[in-house]
């Protein structure tokens, strides 16, 4: 039997959080089930805003100028005592590379990382397809970037009735109920658009509060940033059992 630990070891500013999550400078509501909010995660997370970094830059103008506004967030977190880093806007996939060269702590920057390994999980014949934010936005380089395989299925909630409009434009108010009917109306888009689909993956990490609604909607697996990221934790902290 092992003899219990009599000495505790320090080095770090803050313990117990993991995942460490780059925010966008953003006003919006953050209701339960948005990655920037807290409630939203089943361990603790630690947040830093990129200051200057809002949703329309991020998303709208290709996080230009940006770059090293996040490795330096990225950096400060290491120093807090991260274990790794995420992001909580799925269009920075722009900066994967970057920040996993400039940190020494893996990095998962977006939900549309998992494209691949979705389409794994499908019985043949079917693929999973993007429910996007934005789709006038997601260029071909986000998608190289994330490692979405070529022709796959997008779907939009711009131009919608509230959700792209709200979160885009920093809004001061969210009408959640019109948020999720578009998010909902878009995945059935997206569904009937595509007999081959078989799964969805939200790239954007404000969407997962209608996760539920969306598979519901669809019937189809619905994959999201908190998939992902819980996923990513669980390498970082593993359970230990006792023997």
């Amino acid at each position: 039997m092992k003899a219990p630990k009599t000495k505790a070891r320090g080095g770090r500013a803050i313990y117990g959080a993991s995942v460490g999550i780059l925010m966008l400078e953003a006003r919006f509501p953050r209701i339960p089930g948005d990655m920037g909010n807290a409630l939203t995660w089943p361990f603790p997370v630690h947040y830093k805003i990129v200051r200057g970094a809002s949703p329309d830059r991020v998303v709208r103008r290709g996080a230009e100028g940006l770059l090293d506004a996040f490795i330096d967030a990225a950096r400060e977190l290491v120093a807090d005592g991260v274990d790794g880093i995420t992001t909580n806007c799925g269009f920075l996939a722009l900066y994967q590379e970057e920040l996993a060269a400039a940190v020494p702590v893996p990095v998962a920057t977006s939900s549309l990382m998992q494209l691949g390994l979705v389409n794994r999980l499908l019985v043949p014949g079917k693929r999973a397809g993007i429910l996007t934010i934005s789709a006038s936005a997601l260029t071909d380089q986000h998608l190289e970037k994330a490692g979405v395989p070529e022709g796959t299925p997008i779907a939009t909630t711009e131009g919608a009735r509230e959700f792209t409009r709200a979160i885009l434009d920093n809004e001061l108010e969210l009408d959640v109920e019109l948020a999720r009917v578009d998010n909902v109306e878009a995945a059935l888009a997206l569904r009937e658009a595509n007999p081959d689909l078989g799964a969805i993956v939200l790239e954007c990490t404000n969407m997962v509060p209608y996760a539920a609604d969306i598979r519901e909607a669809t019937g189809l697996p619905v994959f999201s940033i908190l998939n992902f990221i819980s996923w990513f934790q669980a390498s970082l902290v593993p359970p230990r059992y006792p023997v």
